[in-house]
């Protein structure tokens, strides 16, 4: 099977969950045209109240449907768009890609993967228990956060459920993804 996308979500405010659209347009440098984190400098609230001059490095965040099928096997109540993400993928490991994979979506669009996403108090205000849920181990003891990637825009396009998605890894060496 061949990378997709599933699903595009967009909210004009700072909300938790996403509504599901039937398109979205990236811009290039700033993000999803009509969501609330566009923006060449950091959106997100609490990043804003530390430094509103940071660069923007969260301007698109993916999440996995493999994630929402495992999470909702658990019991959780999630789909597409309920956990904020802009785009939500399927047949792509997001969570193994190094920092500086770029991910070319449909006919035009390209983003840059820049960290992993931190998961916050948030998802358990959404239902409680999601946090643990999204956070485990790695085999030496370091954190693992599967909440999906963040990204920066680097080539603006269109992107609707059903387009392919191809990845460009950077030049060696790799980098693991962190917190961004």
């Amino acid at each position: 099977m061949h990378p997709i996308v599933t699903a595009v979500a967009l909210s004009a405010t700072h909300t938790f969950s996403k509504p599901i659209v039937p398109m979205i347009m990236l811009i290039e440098g700033l993000g999803v045209e009509g969501d609330a984190h566009l923006g060449v400098t950091v959106k997100h609230r609490s990043r804003v109240r530390a430094d509103p001059t940071q660069p923007n490095l969260r301007q698109v965040h993916l999440i996995q449907a493999e994630l929402h099928d495992e999470l909702q096997l658990a019991g959780f109540n999630v789909a597409e768009g309920t956990m904020g993400e802009n785009i939500t993928t399927r047949g792509i490991d997001l969570l193994a890609l190094p920092r500086g994979a770029r991910l070319r979506i449909g006919a035009d669009a390209v983003i840059e993967i820049t960290g992993l996403r931190n998961p916050c108090v948030q998802l358990d205000h959404y239902q409680k228990g999601l946090t643990a849920a999204v956070l485990g181990r790695n085999p030496d003891g370091s954190l693992q956060r599967r909440a999906g990637v963040m990204g920066i825009v680097i080539e603006g396009g269109a992107v609707s459920p059903g387009d392919t998605i191809r990845t460009d890894l950077p030049a060696l060496p790799h980098w693991p993804l962190e917190r961004v």
